[in-house]
């Protein structure tokens, strides 16, 4: 049986994945989220006619004879407006953000000044009608849509959502991902090996891609190669509402392998199993109920890379951020051999030289090799089925990094 394309199986993985469910958030919280209902002001903004400069608030007609001395009779500072009307022959001394005293219809500027008395300043140059003024609703009005459902909030977006008068604002739900690492030879971090064990490592790096991605991380630790106890922790993923349960290691055929048994035993819709792909082949998808789960290999390059092409979008896509493309195009830096039929991610350092994306291959692809992982900051994808390739030929490839 023919396996199936790397597009194909990602087209299934987030065949109709979209947000659910949303949730208020503290604006100091939300940077990055998305919003899941438009933002409408709440207030005008500026509130009122308001300085743009600091100087004095004047009638324009005043300005006919330049130059031309006037009374100083007040002053207006932001928070602190003049109260009374301004008359003809009459100045104010306006700071930037200071509402305009009624009667005045300009500005002048105060390097176009001077003060021959406390009581008086002479003005050396006109300004015209509605010269640095900020007029009333000059950036909104209420009832205005400042923001559209689906915005990811960025700085400005969040000021200006504060400026609208909202102290919160309504977001889509992050998904919720469950991590479950599987294996009898897996041991935390910062334990004593025995001398058939080895450090579970995956949950970490495909926990910060989960992170990075708009979703938020429930790591339920190593089951051990049984099917009970795998089960169990499926079921205490989906007890927590996980969107979707990441198991990581035991998708493959060995006799060791439970998950793929464990997820039919509780009903699992599978879409596939096995995709033409290296590092890789042995991915699992399938839904029970509306929670999704992707069976990640145990090998720790093949969980990260097949989490760069799968978990990333589908996260995205639950979290309601747009879909991305980290694939570029490149030229080879060394010839490459032929190609079988999977899709090959071939480990790789990329450097931009004269605009134009140079990539070198590491020498040991092996996908157990984090370490490599580590240096590459992209792989070289190599469709299934391609040519020898020449150093100078083009390439596309996924950057990681």
């Amino acid at each position: 049986m023919s396996l199936l394309p790397v597009e194909d199986a990602l087209a299934k993985v987030i065949d109709g994945a979209q947000p659910q469910l949303e949730e208020a958030v503290a604006l100091h919280r939300a940077n990055g989220r998305v919003l899941s209902q438009p933002v409408d002001a709440r207030r005008t903004q500026p509130p009122f006619d308001a300085s743009a400069m600091d100087g004095y608030a004047v009638l324009s007609a005043d300005l006919s004879t330049i130059p031309v001395v006037l009374n100083v009779v007040g002053a207006a500072a932001a928070g602190t407006g003049f109260a009374d009307e301004l008359k003809s022959g009459q100045a104010v001394r306006i700071f930037t953000g200071a509402p305009v005293p009624s009667g005045a219809d300009t500005i002048v500027i105060q390097e176009n000044t001077s003060r021959p008395s406390e009581a008086s300043v002479e003005i050396f140059e006109a300004s015209a009608a509605g010269r640095h003024i900020r007029h009333r609703g000059l950036d909104f009005a209420t009832g205005d849509t400042l923001l559209e459902a689906g915005r990811v909030l960025d700085p400005a977006a969040l000021s200006l959502a504060a400026a609208g008068n909202h102290a919160d604002l309504m977001v889509w739900k992050k998904p919720l991902v469950a991590l479950i690492a599987t294996g009898d030879e897996l041991l935390l971090p910062g334990n004593e090996l025995g001398p058939d064990q080895i450090i579970s490592s995956n949950a970490y790096g495909v926990g910060a891609i989960i992170t990075q991605a708009g979703g938020q991380v429930l790591d339920l630790g190593i089951a051990r190669d049984d099917r009970e106890e795998i089960t169990f922790f499926v079921q205490k993923a989906m007890d927590a509402g996980a969107d979707i349960i990441v198991t990581l290691g035991g998708a493959s055929v060995g006799d060791h392998d439970l998950v793929n048994h464990v997820l039919t035993d509780l009903g699992i819709e599978l879409d596939f199993w096995k995709i033409a792909m290296r590092p890789g082949k042995p991915l699992m998808f399938g839904k029970l109920g509306k929670t999704r789960c992707l069976g990640l290999p145990g090998n720790p390059v093949s969980s990260l890379i097949c989490s760069h092409l799968f978990l990333k979008p589908l996260v995205r896509a639950l979290a309601g951020l747009p879909p991305v493309s980290c694939e570029r195009d490149a030229v080879l830096d060394v010839p490459m051999p032929a190609n079988d039929g999977r899709q090959d991610y071939v480990r790789a350092y990329v450097v931009k030289q004269d605009g134009i994306f140079h990539a070198t291959p590491f020498a040991t692809q092996d996908s157990s090799m984090l370490r490599t992982l580590a240096d590459a900051n992209a792989a070289i994808i190599r469709r299934p089925g391609a040519l020898p390739a020449l150093a100078g030929d083009p390439c596309r490839v996924l950057m990681l990094r």
